[in-house]
């Protein structure tokens, strides 16, 4: 069993920090910071005695930059709503802008690289077009990128503001049409629940939440930030856990929508490495459904107890590059079939080499 990063200690018994050396307040800023996480455990340690004069102040630092980043995300999903409400389109809020704009508690520190939103399949070409008259502008011109995203993911590019720069990713499903997994993302906007302070702009059900976050992360190829993913569903799964009811929809709707595996890794996962509370008999159903072969079990156990950490030196083994390569090339596995994924990678490998750049990553823009 590899030792629990010093960063993983302190968010689940933020206490924790009240007996670290100078040494250890250095190691434990600097795992934060490459997880994505300083300003969620500036938010943890507030008001907490005998934190160092320097840490003090890079905690500080990043708790407004977040705060900062959460007034621009509300502007931005003002403005979002504002393209679209001639439209009369449910849109539906993804991930950190949801829960910044409905104030849960996986909201405080928690940064974004770019906006969200999930819309009706048919009505992507309106939504694209409203959009792009309130300054936003398509990415990828590259005519295969424009093809690969338009004909076989689950989202249209990138569109970047003009002005200011910021990005919205426009889905309009949570999965790509290729994945081996088939969530009916329709069933996911019908449940979609209306923010009250935000008219024409809604968030998913709480279970749905909770799936989504589970999908995205378990589907997810990069996952330098998978430990923040992780302390999302952690904060998502302890606020809904209160709910009665809460845990057994989780389960049937995981079953409902074709999402019980990637929901058993969010659950064993946010268990082992931020001690997520979950109920026996949850586990116990998810172990029945969604448990793969023994083997496949203690591979991915193996895999993800190595990508999951913070992407810093002092967490990373003479294995983790490994790791993440192959959960890499797995998430490509689950959601392209080999036919289409073969060339794709040979042609990402070939520009990449080539310094022009990947094809499909989304921009990333941070205000």
């Amino acid at each position: 069993m590899m030792a629990q990063p010093l960063l993983c200690e302190v968010l689940i018994d933020p206490e924790r920090a009240k007996g670290l050396s100078l040494q250890q307040w250095d190691l434990l800023i600097r795992q934060a910071r490459h997880a994505d996480l300083l300003a969620r455990l500036a938010y943890l340690l507030e008001g907490q005695s005998g934190v160092p004069t320097a840490a003090q102040r890079h905690l500080d630092s990043a708790w407004t930059f977040a705060q900062r980043q959460a007034q621009s995300v509300r502007y931005e999903v003002a403005s979002i709503q504002k393209a679209l409400s001639d439209l009369g389109i449910p849109v539906v809020l993804l991930k950190g802008a949801a829960y910044i704009m409905a104030g849960l508690p996986a909201a405080p520190g928690r940064l974004l690289s770019d906006i969200d939103i999930l819309v009706p399949k048919p009505c992507l070409e309106r939504v694209e077009n409203g959009l792009l008259l309130y300054g936003w502008r398509t990415t990828h011109h590259d005519e295969y990128d424009q093809t690969y995203y338009r004909q076989w993911m689950h989202e249209i590019p990138p569109m970047k503001h003009g002005v200011r720069g910021t990005v919205i990713d426009v889905h309009h499903a949570i999965l790509p049409p290729t994945a081996r997994l088939k969530p009916d993302s329709s069933k996911m906007l019908v449940a979609a629940v209306a923010l009250a302070a935000e008219p024409g702009v809604c968030v998913f059900s709480p279970v749905d939440m909770v799936l989504h976050s589970a999908t995205h992360l378990f589907h997810e190829g990069e996952l330098e930030h998978g430990l923040r993913d992780l302390v999302d569903l952690d904060a998502l799964l302890r606020h809904f856990g209160d709910q009665s009811g809460f845990w057994e929809q989780l389960v049937e709707r995981a079953v409902a929508l074709d999402l019980v595996r990637p929901l058993y890794y969010a659950l064993r996962y946010t268990a082992q490495m931020v001690a997520t509370p979950i109920p026996p008999f949850v586990v116990k159903a998810l172990d029945k459904l969604g448990r793969p072969s023994a083997l496949i079990s203690s591979l991915m156990d193996c895999l993800f107890a190595r990508a999951l950490r913070p992407s810093h030196v002092s967490c990373d083994s003479q294995w983790t590059a490994l790791a993440r390569w192959m959960l890499y090339i797995r998430s490509h596995y689950l959601r392209m079939p080999f036919h289409l994924l073969f060339p794709h990678l040979i042609r990402k490998a070939v520009k990449k080499r080539q310094g022009s750049g990947s094809l499909t990553e989304p921009i990333v823009v941070k205000e």
